[in-house]
């Protein structure tokens, strides 16, 4: 056997597994100096969440003519004031609880029983109970036999002599190493709040120092750009934070006022809990919720507190979440729901409870930088809500994968904010523009063309119900990638309105069934182009029909039905030659002489659009299948001036 050749890589192939072997190890030592840098990375994210809080209220402080300095540090000292307060609270609640939890044991017990009665006194649960008291009970029972002991187990011990009993005693410690032990458990906490204070002060007061050092390090080439960019990330991550902020204390003060109405101990607890725990998105409100709904099962000797409790959560969670939070700062925070749940994971790892919290807040702080510097970019893409294609990629990937049915489903969404026109456009002709690079890269095989064409078929009749008007967009629209496709087009009312005709207003030429020919070009792409323009034809009341490429052909011209048309559209996704556009229309000159040709170029990029014009020999032109509507309903309407005189001339001829 002949052992295969193995080609030699290129030098872009060595440079490409060198950055990436670069990339991995570097990723590795960010991550391990996270970990072992714990102590101080901590401090150091959080001082940088809470200088996005206080920004706002600096800014506030200074509009009193309040000296920068002045204002950041009478900000920060109340803000930890009130942190502090809170955290008295929590420590007296606590302290409260653990008294109090030894009272519910009897409450527990009895509804352990109750439960066993439901179940049945043989149950695997109840053999299972029992076995674990019993361990307990064994292992609550004192040691019954001793270590010999040479003063017991002599004759001594059979005269009944009894051991005498030792008592070791520790010297009383004195007043140093009192203090010592009082104050060693609080040096950690207070030197971690100090140095969050000293960050927290220092970056609000050198807040565009540190900007422009972070323009230097994300590149100064375009300073303009860099510099609006970051204030706008900057301005972004305050208001989210901000409104986070006081969104999750309104939900707090709810929770502990409803669980204090009920009748939960420590009801203040619970509420700054599900205040704090809110940050967490998807699983905090849940992990919230368990506390209050154990302790409603320990204290109520009944089941009705348990239900008030669980009931509350259900509804003001949804409420806030579904209501509130969308009118305050949107629907969401930016991120994917897979990127919340690695990243919660990720920093848990990392940085243990408090991890957990900060780790939404600081993956929006990425993925924002990820929108605004190109640079850091891919943190977007792996990050962000937002598709990772392109409106037209997605629907391209969709025509080849034959998924007609989610193509049309997102399609309906984007027709509520734009027109039919401008989808068909911006998204779908786009798409088959991809679908035509791929074609003339030979990427694509007739196979896949034809299920491209057949899947634009099918597309195309779902959307037959579908009017071509300017929709009353309420900007309630919330699935991403339609959101990206809207923000991607002008809205319609930037446009003018292509009326829709009715029959006793159309021009008498163009009352018939199939009064435009719509004609694909060269390819099945270009058919599915015609398909899309003809059923715009029919959304404003002209009759229309499509033919394939091979309709152009010398053997099938003449045999191409013909009575009734009115205007012949020839469709082209990519124009290679402007030869094949003059035979093209000669073709249909002898064939249709009474009727009117337009060339439909569709082709993105194309600079050669007046050198086709000429080569074409058509009576009409136009770039877009708004614009070739736009055409048709005139012309449907009796306007024949849009024609050129050149063309008049010839049809008057004919």
């Amino acid at each position: 056997m002949i052992p295969p050749v193995i080609k030699p890589q290129s030098t872009d192939d060595v440079l490409a597994i060198v950055v990436t072997v670069g990339v991995a190890i570097l990723s590795i030592i960010i991550i391990g100096a996270l970990y072992l840098g714990r102590e101080i990375f901590v401090p150091v994210a959080l001082a940088i969440l809470l200088s996005f809080v206080l920004a706002a209220p600096v800014r506030l402080v200074q509009r009193l003519h309040v000296p920068r300095a002045a204002a950041v540090v009478g900000v920060v000292l109340f803000a930890f004031a009130v942190i502090f307060a809170l955290g008295s609270v929590i420590a007296t609640q606590l302290s409260g609880l653990a008294g109090d939890l030894p009272k519910y044991q009897t409450t527990i017990l009895s509804k352990i029983q109750s439960v066993r009665g439901v179940a049945g006194g043989s149950s695997t649960l109840e053999r299972a109970a029992e076995m674990l008291q019993d361990l307990g009970k064994e292992l609550d029972k004192p040691k019954s036999v001793a270590p010999a002991n040479p003063l017991t187990s002599g004759p001594a011990a059979k005269t009944g002599v009894k051991p005498v009993p030792v008592e070791v005693l520790q010297p009383d410690p004195g007043a140093l190493e009192s203090l010592r032990s009082l104050i060693a458990p609080l040096v950690s906490p207070l030197a971690t709040t100090g140095i969050i204070v000293i960050f927290v002060i220092f970056i609000l007061i050198q807040r565009e120092d540190l900007r422009n050092r972070l323009i230097r390090l994300a590149g100064s080439h375009d300073l303009q750009r860099t510099t609006a960019a970051l204030d706008d990330a900057a301005a972004r991550l305050s208001r989210l934070f901000l409104n986070q902020l006081m969104l999750n204390t309104g939900f707090g003060v709810l929770i502990g006022s409803g669980l204090w109405l009920i009748g939960i101990p420590s009801a203040a607890l619970w509420g700054i809990l599900a205040a704090v725990l809110r940050f967490v998105p998807y699983i905090g409100s849940i992990i919230a919720a368990a506390f209050p709904l154990a302790l409603a099962v320990a204290v109520d000797p009944g089941w009705w507190m348990l239900a008030w409790t669980a009931a509350l959560f259900f509804v003001i969670e949804p409420l806030v979440g579904h209501v509130v939070e969308p009118l305050l700062y949107g629907r969401t925070t930016g991120l994917s729901p897979v990127a919340v749940v690695v990243s919660a994971t990720f920093w848990t790892a990392l940085w243990g409870p408090i991890g957990l919290v900060l780790a939404t807040p600081l993956t929006v702080c990425l993925v924002v930088l990820g929108r605004h510097v190109e640079r850091l970019s891919f943190l977007d893409v792996m990050f962000g809500d937002r598709p990772a294609l392109a409106p037209a990629e997605i629907f391209y990937q969709r025509m080849l994968a034959g998924d007609p049915t989610e193509a049309a489903e997102k399609a309906e969404l984007f027709l509520k904010e734009r027109s039919l026109s401008a989808y068909y456009d911006e998204v779908a002709i786009k798409g088959m523009q991809l679908a035509q690079s791929d074609f003339d890269r030979a990427a694509l095989d007739q196979t896949r063309l034809a299920r491209i064409r057949d899947t634009v078929i099918e597309f195309v009749d779902d959307l037959s119900d579908q009017d071509d008007g300017h929709p009353v967009g309420n900007g309630q629209v919330a699935d991403a990638e339609v959101v990206d496709a809207i923000e991607a087009v002008a809205p319609s009312s930037d446009q003018p309105d292509i009326p829709v005709l009715d029959p006793e207003a159309v021009a008498e030429r163009f009352r018939g069934e199939h009064a435009v020919l719509c004609i694909g070009g060269r390819t099945m792409l270009d058919e599915a182009a015609a398909i899309m323009l003809a059923q715009l034809c029919r959304a404003h009341g002209v009759g229309s029909r499509v033919e394939g490429p091979e309709a152009l052909s010398t053997a099938n011209i003449f045999r191409l039905e013909t009575s009734g048309v009115a205007l012949v559209c020839l469709s082209y996704i990519g124009i290679t030659s402007p030869a094949h556009l003059r035979y093209a229309v000669r073709r249909l000159r002898r064939k249709l002489p009474g009727a009117a040709i337009m060339i439909g170029c569709w082709a993105e990029g194309v600079t050669n659009i007046d050198e086709l014009r000429e080569t074409g020999k058509a009576d009409l032109f136009a770039t877009s299948l708004r614009e070739a509507t736009q055409i048709i309903v005139s012309m449907a309407q009796g306007d024949d001036h849009i024609i050129s005189p050149e063309s008049s001339v010839r049809q008057a001829s004919a």
